[in-house]
């Protein structure tokens, strides 16, 4: 019998693998020496859009959001990063100001690493370059795939979607459903999906009327998540980008780089 084809929602990071688990133990201890722990408060900032560059970050413990700021105000979530992940390289390795802001969900510890140790680092040590240049191939390939699955999706296709993928990778199973644990704002849930805070209000309004979902202060509960899946509909391919990608992403490094 022929499996059916996956749905997408259904594989948004199964094959992402932080930077500092593509690591050899020696290699990962010899880059965390390089720098020093620094300790972050829930919605403290990591990273500042626009900023100059000093540092790269590596995240020890706790999750945080990388979200970048329109021209016209607009504020898209681009991304979640957490443990092991590298935040900040971009701008180290090219010398560009910081290309999203990087806010602490949650208490985070992470190292910082000033950038012209890392840079000396990383050309001395090829296993840590061609991990940069792997991880940042495989970043660049799930936005694109992101990219090309929501364009032929609706709003609604897309929301659902995300909702799919934050309750695989950030989800508490409780008595009621699976309860997403990171607190995200109506309007950060938009900016991951290209909608308006409005519609987002419409999308959830019409989920807790049909029992899909509960909300509560900053708490959302997904009841039924075979509502979601069939919401999405089947199609020929599975998701495999990142669980946070907006349509109209400017720029494939603006969600994992900043």
């Amino acid at each position: 019998m022929t499996a059916a084809a996956p749905l997408p929602g259904d594989g948004g990071l199964d094959d992402r693998v932080p930077f500092l688990a593509r690591l050899e133990s020696e290699d990962r201890a010899a880059l965390l020496a390089l720098g020093r722990e620094l300790p972050f408060a829930p919605r403290a900032p990591l990273l500042r859009q626009y900023e100059p560059s000093s540092h790269v970050l590596l995240i020890l413990h706790g999750w945080t959001k990388v979200t970048a700021s329109a021209a016209n105000g607009y504020e898209a979530l681009l991304a979640l990063r957490g443990p092991g992940d590298i935040i900040g390289e971009s701008a180290a390795l090219t010398g560009r100001p910081r290309s999203a802001t990087v806010t602490a969900l949650e208490p985070v510890r992470a190292v910082a690493i000033e950038h012209e140790r890392f840079r000396e680092y990383a050309v001395r040590s090829p296993a840590i370059s061609f991990t940069l240049l792997g991880l940042t191939a495989d970043r660049t390939r799930a936005a694109d795939q992101r990219r090309l699955e929501f364009a032929s999706m609706s709003v609604r296709e897309r929301f659902a979607v995300l909702l799919l993928d934050l309750a695989r990778t950030h989800g508490r199973r409780t008595d009621e459903g699976v309860e997403l644990a990171v607190p995200l704002s109506k309007q950060e849930l938009a900016g991951a999906v290209g909608a308006s805070r409005e519609m987002v209000q419409r999308l959830l309004k019409d989920l807790r009327a049909r029992g899909i979902v509960t909300t509560g202060r900053r708490a959302l509960v997904i009841v039924r998540p075979d509502a979601l899946r069939m919401i999405i509909g089947a199609r020929p391919t599975a998701s495999t980008g990142p669980p946070l990608a907006p349509p109209h992403s400017a720029s494939p490094e603006a969600p994992s780089s900043a």
